[in-house]
């Protein structure tokens, strides 16, 4: 693969599975520097450190407690000490706690709420400064289509994505004069560890809702990521682009 993002550094939160890792594993591919996040699973973060960086990319994974501001500003420390600038950020890290609103505990609220938005507000504050410095930077924020649309049984989750929406946008705005670029990738229904736990029947259902007939890979997801962090969009800010195989029409 082209090594487009030679000599660019990336931190991208919640790397370790899913979407996350698959972005974390197309930015290595082509030649960026990749700091990934993870919170709790250590040994599944370090199996695919060690795979990448035997595969002779360049990989590294550290805990962060993303809903922590003095953990957040360590990660940051770490890489501006290790290689003095941050290219482009991902916000990818999220948790879901599906129940209907009648059930929802103020934790379950709290804790997606946290993870979710305010993990990326303190990860974008902490890069800021350094890509300010610099005169330019990347931001790309993972949403969802139901931050969008809405869905029963996650008012917490869908309330969470559509505060990454009001993030990119006014973020995007502050930002734009130093040459920092801001955009929201609204995933749809997307094959992952998390939805591996759906039945044959509710995926099914999933998919009959979908024009495509089908579900995103993650890969599909880390594409786009990489569409913005090319040079191919160095005019595009403050956007959000669903990959939904037209859900959201």
């Amino acid at each position: 693969m082209e090594k487009r993002f030679a000599g660019k550094v990336a931190i991208v939160t919640g790397g370790s599975r899913g979407i996350g890792e698959a972005i974390v594993r197309r930015l290595a591919s082509e030649g960026a520097r990749v700091y990934a996040t993870f919170n709790s699973n250590e040994e599944k973060a370090k199996a695919i450190q060690d795979e990448l960086t035997n595969d002779g990319f360049s990989v590294r994974f550290l805990r962060v407690e993303i809903t922590s501001e003095q953990s957040v500003k360590e990660l940051v420390d770490e890489v501006i000490k290790e290689v003095g600038r941050v290219d482009v950020l991902v916000n990818n890290a999220g948790i879901t706690r599906d129940t209907l609103l009648m059930r929802m505990s103020e934790k379950d609220w709290d804790d997606v709420l946290d993870t979710n938005l305010k993990g990326a507000f303190l990860c974008c504050k902490a890069v800021c400064r350094t890509m300010m410095s610099q005169r330019k930077g990347k931001i790309i924020n993972i949403g969802s289509i139901v931050g969008i649309n809405g869905n029963p049984g996650q008012v917490n989750y869908c309330s969470s994505k559509a505060g990454i929406i009001g993030l990119t946008k006014s973020l995007a705005k502050e930002l734009a004069s130093r040459n920092i670029l801001v955009n929201c990738i609204a995933p749809g229904y997307v094959e992952t560890d998390m939805t591996e736990k759906l039945t044959e029947e509710q995926r099914n259902a999933f998919a009959t809702m979908i024009p495509l007939k089908r579900a995103a890979q993650a890969e599909e997801i880390a594409s786009v990521v990489a569409f913005f962090m090319s040079d191919d969009a160095n005019y595009v800010t403050g956007q959000v682009l669903s990959v939904d195989g037209g859900l959201a029409m």
